[in-house]
């Protein structure tokens, strides 16, 4: 398969409306998901020769906190823009030529969660990381 198909089909993915069901203790699904995508998220940055390019991000929120999980849905527009300035500025900081620190993106995008939420409880976890 092409990279090109790859990225194409990733984006198709990232594009439907994916929501997983937690299980509770009894088997049953609970009202609510418990992980929330965001898309995909992208940035500019610059490649060797001066060449630009684009960093693409997925990442979601899982929460176990039922009442944190209405917050979240409530708020996936704000997380969706907060997590998009962190990329931008994650991106315009990268070097040409240079791998990105998945380390430092998760943590910076983690305490985006944080302040937007405006409490601890939601994990964030990336999916995938892509320059091109």
């Amino acid at each position: 398969m092409k990279r090109r198909d790859l990225l194409s089909f990733g984006l198709i993915l990232a594009a439907a409306p994916t929501v997983a069901q937690a299980s509770g203790p009894s088997g049953g699904s609970t009202s609510q998901a418990r992980f929330t995508t965001l898309g995909v998220l992208t940035a500019t940055l610059v490649r060797s020769g001066g060449r630009r390019g684009v960093l693409t991000v997925e990442a979601g929120i899982d929460v176990e906190n039922e009442a944190l999980r209405a917050s979240v849905a409530q708020s996936v527009p704000r997380l969706r823009a907060a997590f998009s300035q962190v990329v931008r500025t994650f991106g315009a900081a990268m070097l040409p030529g240079e791998v990105p620190d998945a380390d430092r993106l998760a943590r910076d995008l983690q305490a985006a969660t944080n302040e937007t939420l405006g409490r601890q409880g939601a994990r964030l976890l990336i999916g995938t990381i892509l320059t091109r």
